[in-house]
């Protein structure tokens, strides 16, 4: 069993070093997501933001802008009022210009982090109304940092079927 485990602990070790900020709960995990997303959104040439893997399936920047949106709308959830220029849920479709849409991921990832970094333990679990559904803020922030990462998985996918590596990965 020592010999399973001592290479297995070593190299989580390693894994650790070039991973900054997994394992260190919610700030830092998201940090690392939004370093993820925002590598992987500079590393797409222009073109590819409007590839999409079929009909009826989002494109490159529109997951990118789902992202964006949806970080802004869950925020609006826990107290933070909505971006002014968040004018229509158009703008998934709409926004489509690699630096527009990175301009928009950066804002969303760092409203997330800035809200987030200063909310008091006790105002998670504050309740709050989702869709009709009781939650708490906590809860939403769950939902924040799983969604992102949900979506970077979809987006890796694009990126590798055409024959982009994720910088991470190099």
């Amino acid at each position: 069993m020592k010999k399973f485990l001592v290479p297995f602990v070593l190299c989580g070790s390693l894994l650790y070093g070039q991973y900054d900020g997994i394992w260190q709960g919610y700030d830092p995990e998201w940090g690392h997501v939004s370093r993820q997303l925002i590598a992987l959104a500079e590393a797409m040439p222009q073109e590819k933001f409007l590839w999409r893997p079929g009909p009826g399936v989002r494109s490159t920047s529109e997951v990118f802008m789902h992202i964006a949106m949806a970080n802004f709308y869950l925020l609006s959830v826990t107290g933070p009022k909505m971006p002014s220029d968040l004018t229509s849920p158009e703008l998934e479709k709409t926004v489509t210009d690699k630096a527009q849409v990175i301009n928009w991921l950066k804002r969303s990832l760092e409203a997330v982090k800035t809200v987030h970094a200063a909310v008091k333990l006790s105002d998670l679990r504050r309740k709050v109304k989702i869709e009709g559904t009781d939650a708490d803020v906590d809860g939403i922030y769950l939902r924040i940092i799983v969604h992102a990462n949900e979506h970077m998985g979809q987006l890796v996918a694009y990126a590798r079927v055409n024959g982009i590596v994720p910088p991470w990965s190099q």
